[in-house]
């Protein structure tokens, strides 16, 4: 199953995209917000290029959990989004993911100055993900042993 990871936030959105069998994010691209509709059908046009199956969409939560001024524009745009798509759209816990995908790309040392913050957007939609994807489809080890 293909899914399609999104990272909202005011000036761009990050896309990750996972492989055909739902194993693997990656980070897809970085596109800067628009408005609403532009975004929303962008991002339809990108679930029937990739033949993706599902949207999931990270919600910033505060760090004690609760919903703060940001999780509700999130909220507010994937409402929007959800009543346009064909596929299922669900949120994911997207605390320190950010940072999580700072830190990742400078263990790598991507050395892009000046691209790093799109980078960042799209690397952090690929750890919302991951993320949903380790949970929904834990690996076995070994593979393929039942």
């Amino acid at each position: 199953m293909r899914a399609l990871g999104l990272d909202i936030g005011d000036r761009r959105i990050g896309v990750a995209l996972s492989d055909p069998l739902g194993i693997l994010a990656s980070p897809l691209l970085v596109f800067e917000h628009k408005d609403d509709d532009t975004d929303i059908e962008f991002i339809l046009s990108l679930v029937k290029k990739h033949q993706v199956e599902q949207i999931i969409v990270g919600l910033p939560q505060s760090m004690n959990g609760s919903i703060g001024p940001q999780a509700e524009k999130v909220k507010a745009f994937t409402e929007k989004l959800e009543k346009k798509s064909p596929v299922r759209v669900d949120f994911r816990d997207e605390r320190l993911t950010t940072v999580t995908a700072r830190r990742m790309l400078e263990e790598s040392s991507t050395k892009k100055p000046g691209k790093k913050q799109k980078i960042y957007d799209a690397a952090a939609a690929a750890v919302i993900l991951q993320s949903y994807l380790n949970e929904a489809r834990p690996l076995e080890y070994p593979p393929g042993e039942e």
